[in-house]
């Protein structure tokens, strides 16, 4: 670049500016435009009547322009005229009889709204790239032996792949070599990751988290179950809601009537009740301002954003008033398991050691050993023994790791074995602590055996335990007559348990992602607004798909993105406050429509009749606005 170039750009803006600003560009015209009617008020009261109807003017431009553009392009696409439409009308009409105040007011107010709504379906989109930063690009693909990185959409079904510890799972596959602990949260939810060996399925995005194992292609790209995931996040978003579709069709009829009535009155009093052309057009224009929809927008955003401040101060981000109103209408809420209603890390429950053996002994041994694991069970045997016990780990004197079994160990001369069932015996369990076994199995708990020089000496009961809250919120939604279902990738026993202990009324075990949303669209024929609560990522299609979709604070970013509704405190029973304010901002809204509309008709009619001239259909008209925006300011108060 020369001299001169450098010159010329050293003081200019960098490109990403722009970018940033670009998403906000409506609300800052709203803004630029808010200040401009100030402006042209203060000339106007200085009696400078060129720079006011020019401050005016630049308002109507720089506020307008948005929504003008979208009016007049919907109207060409859709060939029928709009709400917009309709405001611009208002505005100019204003405008032609003299009132430059009321017509920027209106347009400012509908640039404001305007502008909430592009930013919000900006900031919809994206929990897409989020998923999309989960699934690996590259895969080591292996060809007569060796190994070669290629682009994961290369891959081919029946392709060989090498996935080693550490890394995603480039596609859906089966283990063809070795054995692994697969970390499946961001398909099932579950914490706790699941033992693979030959012949097992794994997924694409899952974590291979310890030995490498090669699996054979059995999905292209475009098909695997994560890529399932981001098409149903995708799908579910772009479904309208009935509310929406019926405020389309509202808005057409609306703008035909009021125009074809202002139309009316133009003509039909010149003729037919002896109005003078001047009269005739003067009360068209009085008609065209009152019947704006001002009082009826100030009625809902208002109290929309009223009731949004208060549930933010208590934890309750609401991202859409849509959303809000929806919560009133609940007939089901329907609840993911781990992270949801339960912690989301196991806790060890129960621990049983044979009466000739030292307790506090077994434990800080058996924690010694398992420090030397990073599976979820082991670090909770852990976090356990150094709660309970205030001795140092010990060190093993040797330590084998048994893929898909357990642990091998010698510490201090005797040789150890913890895992499953099956690795120290399943008849020795079957016959160790009086039946203990079975009845811990059924509560939902996952079972640790120890044996110590070839004897089953312990059982260690671990499980996801209930939130403390869990209960609590279940009731509280039960009590406002709100159907309670638990949805979980959970084996049927441990699902019921669950859902006994937190006091849910329904429950769905075995639920992959697709599976969910499945069950919240039988779930929506069944109760017609349903809400989804989750936090993982493999929540994400059933959160988008439902009525509501409510995530844990505490939640993936993806499932934070997807839904509508977050907790920002991981508090499960504020989804209760949340439906009781829910309904106060419904009865609310309710109050203002109902008065606003009354008002614009008491304006139409008192018009015709001649009762009211321009200045007092004015203040009719914004004081009813006034006073709809205060009842809704009673919404801030917790």
């Amino acid at each position: 670049m020369n001299t001169e170039a450098k010159t010329l750009t050293k003081g200019m803006p960098k490109a990403g500016f722009f970018e940033k600003v670009k998403p906000h560009a409506e609300l800052i015209a709203a803004g630029v435009s808010g200040v401009l009617i100030v402006a042209g008020w203060i000339f106007d009261k200085y009696e400078l009547e060129f720079y006011s109807i020019l401050a005016y003017l630049l308002a109507f431009v720089i506020g307008g322009f948005a929504k003008a553009q979208e009016g007049i392009e919907a109207t060409i696409e859709n060939k029928e005229l709009n709400v917009e439409m309709l405001m611009v009308f208002a505005a100019i009409g204003s405008a032609i009889i003299g009132y430059w105040t009321e017509g920027a007011v209106l347009i400012f107010i509908f640039a404001v709204s305007g502008a909430l709504e592009t930013y919000t379906m900006n900031k919809s989109h994206k929990e897409i790239s989020s998923l999309m930063e989960l699934q690996p690009e590259e895969a080591l693909l292996i060809v007569n032996g060796t190994e070669q990185r290629v682009p994961v959409s290369e891959l081919r079904v029946g392709d060989h792949i090498l996935i080693k510890p550490g890394e995603r799972v480039p596609s859906d596959g089966i283990i063809i070599k070795g054995h692994t602990n697969i970390d499946e949260a961001a398909i099932t939810g579950e914490s706790m990751p699941v033992s693979k060996g030959s012949d097992d399925e794994v997924f694409a995005g899952t974590v291979n988290m310890s030995g490498a194992i090669t699996a054979r292609v059995a999905k292209a790209s475009s098909d695997t179950l994560f890529q399932k995931i981001i098409q149903l996040v995708q799908s579910a978003q772009s479904e309208k809601s009935p509310s929406q579709l019926f405020i389309e069709r509202f808005e057409g009829t609306y703008v035909k009537i009021v125009l074809l009535v202002v139309v009316a009155m133009f003509f039909v009093p010149h003729f037919v009740l002896g109005w003078t052309w001047h009269e005739s057009f003067y009360r068209s224009m009085i008609l065209l301002v009152v019947a704006s929809p001002c009082a009826l927008v100030a009625s809902i955003m208002p109290a929309t954003l009223s009731a949004i401040s208060n549930g933010a101060r208590h934890g309750i981000l609401v991202k859409g008033g849509v959303h809000l109103e929806n919560l009133s209408h609940l007939g089901a809420i329907a609840f993911d398991k781990t992270g949801t209603l339960t912690k989301g890390k196991p806790e060890v429950t129960n621990i049983i050691v044979k009466d000739t053996l030292d307790r506090d002994s077994l434990i800080l041994k058996a924690a010694s050993i398992e420090n030397q694991s990073n599976h979820p069970l082991a670090q909770a045997i852990v976090k356990y023994a150094k709660q309970h016990l205030k001795q140092d780990l010990l060190a093993p004197d040797s330590l084998e790791d048994v893929p898909g079994w357990g642990i091998k160990a010698k510490i201090s001369g005797e040789q150890w074995k913890i895992g499953k069932a099956a690795f120290v015996g399943k008849e020795a369990v079957e016959n160790f602590a009086d039946g203990k076994v079975k009845e811990l199995a059924e509560q939902g708990n996952t079972l640790v055996f120890i044996e110590i020089d070839g004897e089953l000496s312990a059982m260690i009961a671990l499980k996801d335990v209930v939130r403390e809250e869990t209960k609590l919120a279940i009731d509280h939604l039960k009590k406002q007559g709100i159907r309670t279902i638990m949805l979980t990738g959970d084996s049927e026993k441990t699902a019921r348990a669950i859902a006994a202990e937190s006091h849910v009324e329904e429950f769905f075990a075995e639920c992959l992602p697709q599976t969910k949303v499945d069950h919240l669209k039988e779930l929506k024929s069944k109760y017609q607004t349903v809400a989804m609560v989750g936090d993982g990522i493999n929540d994400a299609p059933a959160l988008a798909i439902a009525n509501v979709g409510i995530a844990m604070g505490g939640g993936t970013d993806v499932a934070l993105e997807t839904a509508d509704v977050v907790l920002m405190k991981n508090d499960l029973p504020r989804i209760s406050e949340a439906v009781r304010l829910s309904q106060r901002m419904n009865r609310i809204i309710k109050q203002n429509v109902i008065f606003s509309i009354s008002v614009i008709m008491v304006l139409i009619c008192s018009n015709f009749f001649q009762f009211i001239d321009l200045p007092f259909g004015v203040i009719g008209h914004e004081g009813s606005t006034i006073l709809v925006i205060l009842n809704s300011l009673r919404l801030l108060k917790s």
